[in-house]
């Protein structure tokens, strides 16, 4: 492409600005050659001509397109310069806040000067085993690529990071280390891995400090190298120190600090173990405060000296020895508050001599006062012949002190860092290691000094490594593809090393000035001047004659010669540091005894002090010390050298700002440190070359649409990109042909993709215009036929209007007719009307006559029918009296002889025995009442005779009035007697008018009885119905008022049971993963534990039981303690577990017989009521009543009796309490007395034996009573049938008064009865209904406590909430446990009595079946030949297994150990559970309990011992998964619960087990499931996962869908492994398919196989989302749509397996919505709120994070806008999101085991003969 084509009208480039480094501009108008301007629009639309060298032909930059901006490796940009990667990595920092980008090889890392969350556990698992350019950049991306090229070339690596101070290296070093450890792990219990990270905080207090630039600046270089073993474990770790910056512990510039752990300490004075350092606030020390301030915002000092003491401890430094640190630091500080103090001639100097500080140096150092304080102001000279002690001056005083503190700093941190380095060291070997070097990076400041010139000599040895290294893999790619090799020209900074570290270079020259005794910094500078002048990077200032300048390959430095000649002797005077010598403390003195001669593993602690005292001669100077510069020479050269053995990895750290602002960008700054760090040089080398790289398919698929329709038909896609590349690019020069990819020189691919964007532009330009031209025809046609439609409903209108006309004249015409109808119609109704009126008068006037005429007709016949009525009547009535007085006097007497009769058959002894059975002392009781009612009866009797006796005088006396009467008047009284019969008769009808009457009231009451009743049963009924409305109410209140509480405390519970039931089968995880370990560690031991036995016991028995391994004596009820004092007697006194619940138990049987008591007590006194009210109805001679009357006494005297006897007996329990009480305390004193045990023993059965007599007093008296209501019942029953006899017989005879008047009281007495009868139901009912009241009442109490305790509930905060509602479910499950506790206590007992009984029967049946079988064995002896191939009829087998002990081994080898799935394949499902259990019952059947714990023992280690040998065979771990579920259903189908044998049938019920409660074993075998389960998950996760990716994200299930980018270094060599691992998403449905088959062929339960592929899914979901968040290049619109089609065809495998309700689909909703979101529109504010309504299942930060990460594929697609990204979070803010980004793909739900019965019976299964189970006898 020639120049004029390339700067074109509308080509953007990039011209040079004084602020923003580089500016971008637009081209006006083509640019021809030769012309000496262009013509150019800036961004602020300002038009500026830009001139150009026409010499040089120096054409501004071109600018890349915006496609390829934001690119994650700069290499993949088309034009590669500096003002390309300064623009790529500001938009990637500010508009996508990512920090971490791709330079080749290089990773650019900036300092956000902000905690992001990008570094959690999460994000480490996302990054392991990804390939390098896979996934966004990061430093995981760096640390992970370079373990797996060390365990796959098997070549030892290292990770260089460098850059200036405040740019992050230290912190990118501790991740990359972070990363190692998490990743791989310790192969011992040793911890390596976090005593390697523990070491960060030690290192960082006492090397790092606050600078100018950097709150935490590295003041020295380490390089940590991190030990492997064969299996890529970390082992041990070891740590290179480089150069620290002593200077800073005497003084610091302005706005900096000294090292942290200065600051630390002073923090931390005020603690009680530091009282000795006599430390204050920083403020107070010199050393700690000549920078200002010593404080650091958002730092706690006291909070990170506390983890500098925990790291202390973890690398195992010993307390001793923290307290001797902190001594040693603090007395650095106490000495640099001495006071020194010039005497008058300026010569000498002094120290008083009570310096408090002096003192505190000494006495923390253990050394001696006086000695310290003379030869800290004098010194030494040795010479030939003599030794002189001279005087210093204050300044060399100070400079002494000043040194000698260096100096002990100094030895300090090499010994903590060989005590670090001893911690981490291993004793295994080591097979390879990975080095972390963190480094200072390059430093010019305004003065630079000796250390500046130390950190750029190491950053020239590092460029040069990194040049060579970058050329040589350049080499290597070229070579690889077989393209032709041409020497690229790079810098070589080797002239610029040989003149710092060659013979007479600038160190050389240094050391041999130190060696000259009165050498000075001014004389070396001359000498430089001297040696070096001509050199190219080396130059003398102008206006200086003490400094230099070294042409560096940053940039140009200058030097100040002052002070390099002291720092390089870094001289110590050896009189002071013999004195720190003796010292008292061991540790101290240790610290000054190192070895001079050997070369040190860190610079800085091979900083040797210059003492002169005695110095031989014969040695040389130089072999006497090392100078600095010397050291740091050797260690870099070690360095190097490991270097240059390792495959080195770049990081290079670029510091944005520097007023440490989070994410802002100064070009200037970053444009320094991009040319100092060596990104500029690596793109150079790049651009040098060709730096653009294609594969063919992906060359292929971008720029498809470039290719001719002719060249498709080819089927070689290398052909037709090669014939496509010759036609569009014709210089062949700009592109290579590798063997797999294309190479492109820079600016070919720009160019391409303007070809391309032109060929879109074309297209879319003949799409609009066709479009458009649709258009106008559709509004054509539209414009006619709303034409022809306006016609139509004209020419409609006026239609209407003609017909609208017709219609009303017609209707006129109707109306006129109807109107003239009704008047003739209304005349004609008028005189109809007035004839029928005056017809209907005359009528009835006829019939009213006729009908008077015949009703006072009937009237007469009514009269007649009356009066002959009466008279029949009261004939009637005069018989039916005398028949009745008749039948009553005989009814009399056979009574009374009865009556006698029963009297003397009561009276004899028999019946009194009989009847009295324990009770003559009552005898006399009863015959004085008896005779007491005796006498009332006679009094009774006498009075009623006498009451005749007067009425039958009164008779008599009337009867003789009468006939006087009669007599004297004569005739002439029969108008009186006929008065007298009337007013007779009259009375007479008056009785019979009130006896109407009150048979009226009484049918009446009996009615308003029967409709009170009736109302009470409907107020009954309403009242239910109220209580069902308030209910309702309450329902539906709290579903209004507290719905939204409710439903989150529900979720809540539900969360927390999920979260406990996740937590306990975690822990069952981590103790299947240390018992893995723990066999692992011994080479295939088993791991031998106790097994629990069969029955599980109650909770508060378990303890005494294990203790004394006897039966704990708790019985149910009093009545068995028998059984308990038998047990107690047989096992012995000392040995029998003292249990309360004996005590407890008879208390609350008395407690039961006292309400018994209550209820006979109540009973009672409502049959006395009744008996009282039926008595005064009764004849008072009524001698039976009476004998029931002397009964009743009777009981109600026994019930008293028994009430006495339970008051004693409940008087006798308390004592019996007190005396356990005290025998308990006794007991425990004096470890148990036999006789008081035995009182209790003897107390214990005498209460029972009462307790029994008083249940069969109990049982007497209730069928007394029940036989006493039986006879009352006959009776009641009797009388309305003799009244139905005797009511009519005799009705027509005459009736007289004393007969009516008898007849009269006696219709009044049964009257009373049934009043009474009827008052006692109503009392019955009454008591029914207060009854219910009672009960709604106490629901309303229970519904009014469970609101209060609702309302309060929900003021409580929801941890609180959670507590109170599991102290609620405590309290109830605590009741319900002591319920099923007593309730298992009877079935125990039962079950006790029963195996005895059994043992018994069986013991019967086993010599039966001996004599059976020994004669059944001869028989078949005869016939065994012809009875092989016969078997077993059904119906005779039990469904039981019998094996012999012996052939246990050989059962669990066979079933278990040995067995293979496929070799079952057409059997039963689980046939091998099926045949264990049966094996089981019949060891439960003969009652062998050591055999059932063998066999469940054995087969629970053989499933263990197979799943550890198939630990990655999903066939098999499904096998036995589904194998483990159905053994535990069988145990809990046949373990005779209930809730388990809801579903069997009779036939199953039979299976049940018989002897042995296995309760704990389905506790171990859920356990075992669910390890079982977990490891299934595991297998077909290992299986699925490394299709994910591949298959959901980069393969296109869509053809054509998607186009592909540059990426730089993706998938480049070194990154990937040999082979293609693409899969389809046919793959994973393929895989799942077969995951799916296994596991419904094997009989997994169906509930378990949805849980499965709920897991798989959400695993799915979970590496799916979390490398969508973490890759840049598939987050685009294409990728959405092949995500939502690949969702949709796993969805629909989901609804056809039936699979759709495992809630699967639920756990994908995070990615559906995902694949969404790069599909929405994201512009306007409107599609703000639409994002944040739809995106619910995605966080925050994962919402912005793909916005962010939103690339488009295609010039036609607009990036998504920062102020569309600000707007989603500030509608966003509200949401209380969780901080992590990247979901936790090895979450794992957890899993629930739902009982599954069988429809199988034992009975039914067949045992094929592949099983080799011959030795099974079926019973």
């Amino acid at each position: 492409m020639s120049v004029s084509e390339l700067y074109s009208q509308y080509t953007r480039v990039w011209i040079p600005d004084p602020d923003e480094v580089w500016r971008s501009a637009e081209l006006t108008k083509d640019y021809k050659e030769g012309e000496k301007s262009l013509q150019l629009r800036l961004e602020d639309e300002t038009i500026q001509e830009y001139p150009i060298d026409v010499q040089k032909n120096q054409l501004p930059f071109l600018r890349n397109p915006d496609i390829l901006v934001g690119e994650n490796d700069l290499t993949a940009l088309s034009y590669l310069h500096e003002p390309a990667v300064l623009h790529n990595l500001k938009v990637r920092f500010l508009e996508s806040n990512h920090i971490y980008t791709y330079c080749g090889i290089v990773l650019v890392a900036i300092n956000p000067y902000e905690q992001l969350p990008i570094y959690g556990q999460d994000v480490i698992y996302a990054y392991s085993g990804q390939n390098m350019g896979d996934m966004d950049p990061h430093i995981f991306a760096v640390a992970e690529e370079a373990y797996k090229q060390m365990a796959r070339d098997e070549k030892n690596q290292s990770i260089i990071v460098s850059g200036e101070s405040g740019a992050g290296k230290t912190v990118s070093a501790k991740y990359a280390m972070r990363y190692f450890a998490t990743v791989s792990g310790s192969a011992s219990d040793t911890n390596i891995e976090e005593k390697v990270l523990a070491s960060s905080p030690i290192m960082e207090a006492i090397g790092n400090a606050k600078t100018t630039r950097n709150d935490n600046s590295s003041r020295f270089g380490k390089y940590i190298q991190i030990g492997f073993d064969k299996r890529y474990h970390i082992i041990g770790a070891n740590m290179r120190t480089y150069l620290l910056e002593k200077s800073r512990v005497v003084f610091q510039a302005d706005d900096e600090r000294n090292y942290h752990i200065f600051y630390q300490l002073c923090a931390a004075a005020s603690l009680p173990e530091f009282k000795e350092l006599a430390l204050t606030c920083a403020e107070d020390f010199f050393y700690a405060s000549q920078g200002g301030d010593t404080s650091i915002e958002g730092v706690d000092d006291a909070e990170d000296f506390e983890k500098t003491r925990q790291a202390f401890t973890l690398l195992g430094v010993r307390e001793s020895h923290q307290i001797s640190i902190f001594k040693i630091i603090a007395s650095i500080l106490h000495l640099g508050n001495v006071e020194i103090q010039a005497e008058r001639d300026g010569e000498s100097c002094s120290i008083s001599p009570g310096d408090e500080h002096l003192s505190n140096f000494c006495r923390l150092l253990g050394v001696e006062h006086g000695q310290m304080e003379h030869w800290l102001c004098h010194r030494k000279l040795v010479t030939t012949s003599e030794t002189y002690v001279k005087t210093m001056s204050l300044q060399q005083v100070v400079n002494a002190r000043n040194a000698l503190a260096k100096h002990i700093y100094a030895q300090l941190f090499g010994w903590i860092v060989e005590h670090i380095n001893k911690a981490l060291h291993t004793s295994l070997k080591q097979h390879s290691f990975i080095g972390v070097l963190d480094i200072y990076g390059f430093e010019t400041f305004e003065v630079n000094s000796f250390e500046q010139f130390c950190i750029n000599y190491a950053n020239e040895k590092l460029q040069q490594q990194f040049n060579s290294h970058v050329f040589k893999l350049e080499q290597e790619e070229y070579m690889k593809e077989q393209i032709p090799w041409t020497l690229i020209d790079f810098y070589d900074n080797q002239p610029c090393i040989d003149l710092i570290e060659a013979k007479l270079g600038i160190l050389d020259l240094l050391d041999e000035e130190c060696k000259v005794p009165k050498g000075t910094d001014q004389n070396w500078a001359q000498k430089l001047y001297d040696r070096h002048s001509g050199s190219q990077h080396f130059q003398k200032p102008r206006m200086s004659n003490t400094a230099f300048i070294v042409v560096h390959f940053a940039d140009k430095v200058e030097y100040l010669s002052d002070g390099f000649l002291e720092k390089n002797r870094d001289t110590v005077y050896e009189e002071q540091i013999n004195i720190l010598k003796a010292s008292k403390f061991p540790l101290v003195a240790d610290l000054f005894h190192d070895d001079k001669d050997s070369v040190p593993a860190t610079a800085s602690s091979s900083k040797i002090s210059v003492r002169s005292a005695r110095p031989p001669l014969k040695t040389s100077n130089k072999e006497h010390k090392k100078t600095v510069g010397h050291q740091f020479r050797t260690s870099l050269h070690l360095l190097m050298e490991t270097l240059n053995a390792t495959t080195p990895h770049y990081v290079r750290c670029i510091k944005p700002n520097d007023e440490k602002l989070p994410f802002h960008f100064d070009p200037k700054r970053a444009v320094q440190q991009l040319r100092a760090c060596g990104v500029l040089e690596t793109i150079r080398i790049s651009a040098a070359g060709y730096p653009s790289r294609w594969a063919y398919h992906d060359f292929f698929n971008r720029y498809r649409v470039l290719i001719k329709k002719r060249e498709l038909a080819n089927t070689d896609k290398k052909a037709i990109c090669r014939s496509v590349l010759e036609s569009l690019i014709k210089d062949p020069d700009k592109f290579q042909f590798g063997r797999t990819k294309i190479f492109f020189r820079a600016g070919q691919v720009a160019y391409l993709e303007k070809l391309r964007a032109d060929k879109f532009r074309a297209a879319t330009i003949m799409i609009q215009k066709t479009v458009r031209g649709w258009l106008q025809k559709v509004k054509y046609r539209r414009l006619k036929g709303a034409t022809l439609t306006l016609q139509r409903y004209c020419r409609g209108l006026l239609a209407r209007r003609l017909a609208e006309h017709l219609r009303r004249t017609q209707a006129a015409v109707v109306l006129q007719k109807q109107y003239r109808m009704q008047r003739a119609r209304q005349a004609y109704q008028m005189v109809r009307r007035a004839t029928v009126v005056i017809q209907a008068f005359a009528r009835g006037m006829f019939v009213r006559r006729i009908y008077h005429q015949v009703l006072r007709e009937h009237k007469a016949t009514i009269i007649q029918k009356h009066v002959r009525g009466w008279m029949a009547r009261r004939h009637f009535h005069r018989l039916r009296g005398a028949a009745i007085v008749i039948q009553c006097g005989f009814r009399r007497l056979r009574a009374k002889q009865e009556l006698k009769a029963l009297k003397i058959e009561a009276r004899s002894a028999e019946h009194l025995k009989r009847l009295n059975v324990g009770m003559e002392n009552k005898v006399v009781q009863l015959q004085r009442k008896i005779d007491d009612q005796n006498k009332e009866f006679k009094t009774l009797s006498e009075q009623l005779s006498a009451v005749t006796s007067t009425h039958a005088m009164e008779v008599e006396k009337l009867k003789k009035e009468l006939a006087h009467y009669q007599q004297s008047q004569g005739e002439d009284s029969s108008p009186q007697l006929q008065e007298e019969v009337k007013s007779l008769r009259m009375e007479l009808q008056r009785a019979h008018s009130e006896r109407k009457v009150l048979e009226d009231t009484h049918t009446r009451e009996k009615d308003e009885l029967r409709k009170r009743v009736a109302d009470l049963e409907q107020e009954n009924a309403l009242l239910k119905d109220e209580k069902e409305q308030l209910n309702n109410q309450i329902l539906c209140q709290s579903k209004d008022d507290f719905a939204q509480n409710s439903v989150k405390e529900n979720l809540l519970m539900k969360k927390e049971l999920e979260e406990e039931r996740s937590r306990y089968q975690n822990l069952v995880k981590e103790y299947s993963r240390l018992e893995q370990r723990y066999d692992n560690l011994r080479d295939e031991m088993t791991l031998v534990k106790q097994t629990p036995g069969h029955r599980r016991n109650p909770s508060n028995q378990s303890s005494l039981e294990s203790d004394s391994n006897y039966p704990s004596i708790s019985t149910s009820e009093v009545g068995d303690t028998e059984d308990a004092l038998q047990q107690v007697e047989e096992i012995g006194l000392e040995k029998a577990a003292m249990d309360m619940t004996v005590f407890l138990k008879l208390q609350k049987r008395v407690r039961e017989l006292e309400q018994e008591r209550r209820k006979l007590q109540v009973q009672l006194e409502k049959r006395e009521q009744q008996d009282g009210k039926r008595v005064p109805a009764e004849q008072p001679k009524n001698d039976l009543e009476l004998d029931q009357d002397a009964d009743l006494a009777y009981n109600s005297l026994k019930r008293q009796e028994l009430e006495s006897e339970n008051k004693k007996l409940k008087n006798e329990l308390n004592e019996l309490r007190k005396a356990v009480a005290d025998q308990a305390s006794a007991h425990t004193a004096a470890h148990g007395a036999p006789d008081g045990y035995s009182l209790l023993l003897n107390q214990l059965k005498l209460a029972h034996e009462e307790l029994e007599v008083r249940k069969e007093e109990v049982l007497i008296l209730r069928t007394q009573i029940v036989s006493a209501d039986q006879r009352r019942l006959a009776a009641k029953s009797s009388e309305p049938n003799i009244n139905a006899r005797t009511s009519w017989p005799n009705s027509e005879k005459h009736v007289d008064q004393e007969d009516a008047i008898e007849a009269y009281h006696g219709v009044c007495q049964t009257n009373r009865l049934l009043e009474a009868q009827l008052q006692a139901q109503s009392r019955e009912h009454e008591e029914e209904v207060e009854g219910l009241k009672a009960q709604v009442e106490a629901l309303k109490e229970e519904l009014d406590k469970q609101q209060q305790t609702f309302c309060q509930t929900l003021l409580l905060s929801p941890e609180a909430q959670v507590e109170f509602g599991v102290q609620q479910e405590i309290s109830r499950l605590t009741n319900e446990n002591l319920d099923l506790k007593e309730l298992v206590e009877k079935l125990e007992k039962n079950e006790k009595k029963l195996k005895k009984q059994l043992k018994i029967y069986m013991k019967k049946v086993q010599d039966l079946e001996a004599a059976q079988a020994l004669a059944q064995s001869e028989k078949r002896r005869h016939e065994l030949n012809r009875q092989v191939t016969v078997q077993r009829k059904e119906k005779d087998f039990q469904g039981m297994l019998e094996y012999h002990k012996e052939d246990e081994a050989l059962l669990v080898r066979n079933l278990v150990t040995e067995l293979k799935p496929q070799a079952l394949a057409g059997t039963v499902p689980c046939l091998p559970a099926y045949i264990l259990y049966m094996c089981i019952r019949h060891a439960d059947y003969v009652n062998d309990d050591l055999k059932v714990h063998s066999l469940l023992t054995s087969t629970i280690n053989g499933i263990k011992k197979v799943l550890k040998k198939h630990n990655d065979d999903f066939e098999m771990t499904s096998f036995w998964l589904s194998n483990t579920c159905r053994l535990l259903h069988c145990l809990k189908q046949y373990s005779g619960d209930e809730g388990f044998m809801t579903q069997n049938t009779a036939k199953q019920n039979e299976h049940c087990l018989k002897n042995f409660d296995l309760t704990e074993y389905r506790q171990v075998l859920s356990d075992l499931s669910i390890q079982i389960y977990q490891q299934l998950i595991k297998i077909a996760e290992g299986l699925l996962q490394p299709m994910i990716v591949s298959a959901m994200l980069e393969n296109e299930s869509i053809q054509g869908l998607s186009g592909v980018k540059p990426t730089g270094y993706r998938k480049r060599s070194s990154s990937m492994a040999e082979g293609d691992s693409s899969y389809c998403l046919e793959a994973i449905i393929r895989q799942m398919n077969s995951f799916h088959t296994i596991m419904c062929d094997q009989g997994l339960d169906p509930e378990i196989i949805l849980q499965v592929f709920k897991q798989l899914f959400y695993m799915i979901n979970a590496v799916t989302l979390n490398n969508l968040l973490l890759r840049k290049d598939v987050c685009s619109w294409s990728t959405g749509m092949q995500l939502r089609y690949n969702i949709s065809q796993l969805e629909e495998w989901l609804r056809g397996r039936n699979l759709h309700q495992s809630g699967a689909v639920q756990t994908m909703e995070p990615l559906i919505q995902a694949a969404q979101l790069l599909q929405l529109k994201k512009k306007t504010p409107e599609d703000a709120e639409a994002i944040c309504s739809l995106c619910t299942a995605l966080s925050t930060q994962q919402i912005v994070k793909i916005l962010n990460l939103y690339t488009p594929l295609n010039e036609f697609e607009e990036r998504v806008t920062v102020a569309f990204i600000r707007t989603i979070q500030a509608q966003l803010q509200e949401r209380n999101d969780p901080q992590q980004l990247l979901l936790d793909f090895k979450h794992m739900f957890p899993v629930l085991f739902p009982f599954n019965p069988s429809s199988l019976t034992m009975d039914s299964i067949h045992i094929p003969a592949c099983l080799n189970l011959e030795f099974l006898n079926e019973v």
